[in-house]
């Protein structure tokens, strides 16, 4: 028995041509419709004509020459029968997330990491991920992703961390076998907080895997996530320009009603000898920086910062951390800049590694 073969069935009318095998037990039998009728190798039998009407006998007999036989390679055969994916109510929006799983959660100084790609759509995508090495970037991961479905990119642990600070997730969309609505390419680069992955909570419930994860938007709903990448020549432009009263859009407009300020809930509580720390990461600041440009984040961390600095001035000795990330420093230049133009008497230096990583500075009110 061999694909090509034409076969009736025993157990009732009909029959087709062998398009294929599943495992050494099951043969797909294509009828003449073009369907692929999954069926067990004993319930089929080869003939030499397309006569599949051939009365089914009542009892098959228990003669071993019955039964056709089982050839021994039919495991190499490959398998052509393969369920189409199945499409959802609302997927033709594309949601496309990078996700960072932690194998063991309950070890979370120690564990290494899962990389997957989260397609939330009816379409395929076909996927890049690549890191940043300088001024040159490396291919993490490259393929194909089914619609609805999560896949696999790669496993990594802490030593590193520091290599994928700065990924890009570039995506093609396209559907197969019928027409659909045509998506633009998508190119989002994203800031990786290395120092994140040590912090229990950085890990949440999800509608995606059964653990928690670390999840970030690459596009969701057809609009691409906005990456924070700040162009050094406007942030010289705004750091010489006037600066906003603090609770005030940075550049004169009122705030998008979606930026809801959370830095209040984001500021450890002085206790004892330990500093107060102030979290400026722009996703702990605002709940969405949708309408925002890059360098109305970028004053929008600063706004906090001063009123901080301002709040705390009076306080000398106190110790506060501002934990902005390493990536690629804009954000700390921007507060050392403050600090030795509009906070002469205050002291910084690095922070604790140990505790914070390497994107964290504490200040010293004198």
């Amino acid at each position: 028995m061999k694909i090509g073969d034409k076969v009736r069935f025993l157990s009732e009318i009909g029959g087709g041509r062998i398009a294929g095998f599943q495992g050494k037990n099951i043969v797909l039998v294509e009828d003449e419709d073009g369907f692929q009728i999954p069926t067990a190798v004993n319930d089929v039998v080869v003939v030499a004509e397309d006569n599949y009407d051939m009365p089914v006998p009542s009892v098959v007999g228990t003669h071993p020459h019955s039964r056709p036989p089982i050839p021994p390679t039919i495991e190499n055969h490959p398998v052509t029968f393969r369920k189409k994916p199945e499409e959802r109510s609302g997927g033709d929006k594309l949601s496309v997330y990078l996700a960072f799983v932690p194998i063991d959660i309950k070890m979370i100084t120690g564990t290494r990491f899962e990389t997957y790609i989260v397609n939330d759509s009816n379409y395929y995508i076909h996927y890049t991920y690549l890191s940043a090495e300088g001024n040159a970037w490396h291919l993490r991961g490259a393929g194909e992703v089914e619609p609805n479905t999560k896949l696999f990119i790669e496993e990594f642990g802490c030593d590193d961390l520091n290599d994928i600070e700065r990924v890009t997730v570039q995506l093609v969309a396209y559907k197969r076998d019928k027409p659909f609505i045509m998506k633009s390419p998508v190119d989002t680069q994203l800031r990786i907080d290395p120092v994140r992955f040590y912090k229990l909570h950085t890990f949440r419930e999800n509608d995606f895997f059964e653990q928690p994860a670390l999840i970030h938007t690459i596009i969701e709903n057809d609009t691409p996530a906005r990456p924070l990448v700040v162009d050094p020549i406007e942030l010289k432009r705004q750091l010489t320009g006037n600066q906003s009263d603090v609770g005030a859009h940075p550049c004169g407009r009122p705030l998008n009603k979606d930026a809801v300020v959370r830095a209040t809930t984001r500021v450890r509580p002085y206790s004892g000898n330990e500093p107060i720390v102030v979290d400026l990461h722009a996703s702990e600041l605002l709940d969405t920086t949708s309408g925002m440009s890059n360098a109305d984040i970028l004053n929008y961390q600063l706004d906090v910062f001063r009123k901080t600095m301002a709040q705390y001035k009076n306080k000398k000795g106190m110790r506060i951390v501002f934990i902005h990330g390493k990536g690629e420093g804009v954000l700390r230049h921007a507060i050392i800049h403050e600090l030795n133009y509009r906070y002469k008497t205050c002291s910084y230096q690095d922070a604790s590694f140990r505790e914070y990583g390497y994107g964290a500075t504490q200040v010293t009110i004198k």
